[in-house]
């Protein structure tokens, strides 16, 4: 690969990395808070060394223009040597210059400027639906619900509570949750849902809530939820159905944890 491809994908990928991490929150939709400070430190790498190999190229350019001017022409008096600039045999074109860049080298240039000028969008329901909702550790034992009511709760708790505590607490109680909604095959209910990711985008898993209710937000929508348990199945085993028969659904916007399976935030 030619030096200035190299200079230019370099630069362009740290600030890339910069804008989405130190500039805006972009990098927020791919990776956890957590990996921040490193991607703005490859930021600045990936730039320093991009300027630091255009610098030391024109330092080489530089030099050879001072060479050729010191020894440039031959001495006084002298005629050119017979044999220079002539080249013959199969080997003439030996000296040809064949490090030209193969255009699809030039492809390389298209994420890079993608994490400039065209962000991906985050992960949403089109990623919840095509897997099956993350398995919830077991739990024997259960704290007592707060008095709250409603009462906010995860995704994940929520499950727990439905499908583990064999005290019956979630019975009869109000809950508020939150989350994106993912549509369902067949109408009449939909899935509300937390994407969770343990480092990066690659590895999300999906907590899912069937709501039912009377109409179905727009898919990727984050909403607040509030509402009662689903009857259905025993309560408090894995034949109660994870779901909300819900009261209230309120458009939210996008929390800043998204990635997490986290409390709603306090209604305002």
């Amino acid at each position: 690969m030619r030096r200035p491809l190299q200079v230019t994908l370099l630069v362009l990928c740290g600030l890339g990395l910069l804008h989405a991490s130190l500039f805006t929150d972009l990098c927020l939709r791919y990776v956890k808070p957590g990996m921040r400070p490193l991607l703005v430190a490859s930021g600045v790498v990936l730039l320093v060394l991009g300027i630091a190999e255009a610098a030391t190229r024109e330092g080489r350019k530089g030099q050879g223009r001072h060479g050729g001017q010191a020894h440039g022409g031959p001495a006084h008096g002298s005629g050119p040597h017979p044999e220079a600039g002539q080249h013959h045999g199969p080997d003439a074109h030996a000296g040809h210059d064949h490090s030209a860049v193969p255009r699809v080298a030039w492809l390389l240039l298209l994420p890079a400027l993608s994490l400039l000028f065209y962000a991906p969008p985050a992960l949403g329901a089109y990623t919840a639906s095509r897997q099956p909702a993350k398995v919830v550790a077991e739990q024997d034992d259960f704290d007592p619900l707060p008095k709250t009511s409603p009462l906010p709760i995860t995704l994940t708790d929520f499950t727990t509570r439905v499908q583990q505590d064999r005290t019956l607490a979630i019975k009869g109680r109000t809950v508020r949750m939150s989350g994106l909604v993912t549509p369902v095959a067949g109408g009449g209910s939909w899935d509300l849902t937390r994407i969770i990711i343990s480092c990066c985008a690659a590895d999300a898993q999906s907590v899912k809530v069937r709501i039912y209710s009377d109409s179905i937000p727009p898919a990727n929508t984050w909403v607040a939820v509030t509402g009662n348990w689903h009857p259905g199945g025993k309560l408090g085993t894995k034949s109660a159905p994870v779901a909300l028969d819900a009261q209230t659904t309120k458009k939210i916007q996008r929390p800043s944890n998204g990635y997490q399976d986290a409390l709603p935030l306090p209604s305002g």
